[in-house]
Formats: structure tokens, sequence, C-alpha cells
């Protein structure tokens, strides 16, 4: 019988992903940044907070800064969630992805939690409001993939002290029997704060344009994940069909990357 895994688009088993909360005016920088070094994230946007703070990137301009990369839910008025009423947080959530749609073109599903505020009947209440994923604050300081979605840690802020170490940490990985994950959150204006952006330089530059590792944004990372389990596997993995309208890679024996294609059946 084959001995099947799942794997990262192209047969890459390193995934690396960012993301960063508010939308501020640094995020022009912090995107061009990534662009130079292939580089996607995910940027968290407050929807009702632009007019109170010319400091923000403005509605305008959202559709073109983020183009390549994702916009997720901060909700609307950043409060924090877990202190206010479930119908207020089903408020600041829907009429957040509501207002990003409109400008994004795309439905709007990932989550940084406001204040990293969370609770058991917010998890549960999120997936009916249409969100697949919701970021947590912290440090995991690990490469292991979620497992549970609604309380995603990152591996690290980019201001820990051991964002280069992990950095390098991650680039050695060789063993193909596993997924990793590096996950770096933040805010792009505590670049300008503390006078930093070489740190994000440095990185960008060490980690990009890597043939073994996938650049991917949170929800493409999520999806992934959701196409490998919806693959229908004959009994004996023998051939496998792909209902997806997504390509799918799979490892099989000890041959990475083999592509099983939208819509297809692919005897292995």
């Amino acid at each position: 019988m084959n001995k099947v895994y799942c794997c990262f688009p192209g047969g890459k088993h390193k995934a690396l992903t960012f993301s960063y909360d508010d939308g501020k005016s640094a995020d022009r920088r912090l995107v061009d940044i990534f662009n130079r070094n292939g580089i996607k994230g995910t940027f968290n946007l407050n929807s009702g907070l632009w007019e109170r703070d010319p400091d923000r990137i403005q509605p305008d301009e959202v559709g073109d800064l983020y183009r390549g990369h994702e916009v997720a839910s901060h909700t609307v008025t950043h409060p924090t969630i877990a202190r206010s009423p479930v119908t207020e947080v089903i408020r600041e959530v829907l009429d957040d992805r509501a207002a990003l749609e409109a400008l994004t073109g795309y439905p709007v599903r990932g989550l940084a939690y406001p204040n990293g505020s969370v609770t058991k009947q917010i998890e549960e209440l999120l997936p009916l409001c249409g969100i697949r994923y919701a970021r947590v604050v912290g440090s995991s300081e690990n490469f292991s993939l979620p497992e549970n979605p609604y309380r995603w840690q990152a591996t690290c802020h980019h201001n820990n002290p051991r964002l280069m170490e992990l950095g390098e940490q991650f680039l050695g990985l060789y063993k193909k029997q596993y997924l990793y994950l590096m996950y770096v959150w933040g805010h792009s204006y505590e670049f300008n704060d503390k006078n930093n952006w070489d740190r994000i330089e440095e990185f960008c530059r060490m980690m990009g344009g890597k043939e073994d590792i996938w650049y991917c944004t949170n929800i493409e990372f999520m999806d992934c994940m959701d196409d490998f389990r919806r693959l229908q596997f004959s009994a004996d993995n023998s051939f496998v069909y792909n209902p997806g309208a997504r390509d799918c890679y799979i490892g099989v024996n000890d041959r990475p990357g083999v592509c099983i294609p939208a819509g297809q059946t692919v005897r292995l």
C-alpha cells in the first residue's frame, strides 16, 4: 500500500507567513519589503477607524496596496471582545468583513483578535460568521502547525530577541517527513517606534527566495490544509480524487510533490 503525506504547493515541506495588525501607514514600507523579497503577508484591518485616524491606510488605497497579500478582519472598532455582548461581537466581525470585502473583491475569512481578546463562546461563533481562522497574541517559538485554527499562535513577534535565530533554525530544517510553519506577527508602526526597520529588512532578505519554502498568506495556508482533507483516497491508496477547484500536492512513498489536479482522479 502506498504511503501518502500532505505537502505544501510544489511538494514543499516548509511554509512562511506573516500577520500585521491595524493597517497603519507604515504598512506601505512593509509591503514593499515583502514584495521585494517574494514574501506574502496578512494584514488585519479595522474598517471603522479610518476617519478617526489619518495615519491608517485609507479605503481607496486598500485594494492596490495589499494586492497579492491577504486582507483580514481586526473587527470594526478594535474592542476587547471578550468583554462585549455576543451580538456586538457578531456585528463587529460581520460589518468589518462587509466593508473590507467591498474594497478587496474577495471573501474576508481571517481574523486577528483585537487586544488578543477571545473566549470559548467567541471561538464557537466565528465559523458561523464565515471566519476560517483567528490569530491570538504571544509566541510559540516553534514551527508546528496550528491544532486549533481559532487560537492560532504565531512562532514569534518580530521584536522577539530570537527572531534571527529562529529564522536560521527554520532554514536548516530538512526532514521532509514533517511539515513546518514559521509565522511572524506584529504591527508595522512598531518599526517606526523602535527605529528598527533594518531588522525586518535583514530577516526578509535572509528568508526570501528559498526553493524549499512556500510563501503564503494565512488563509492560503489554511486553504491548503483544508484541500488535503477533502481529497478522496481509495481504500488501498492506489488512486485519489480531488473534488476541489485547486491543485493539491502530496508525497507518495519516496516521491514528494505529486500533483493532484483540481477535479481529477490520479492513479498513484
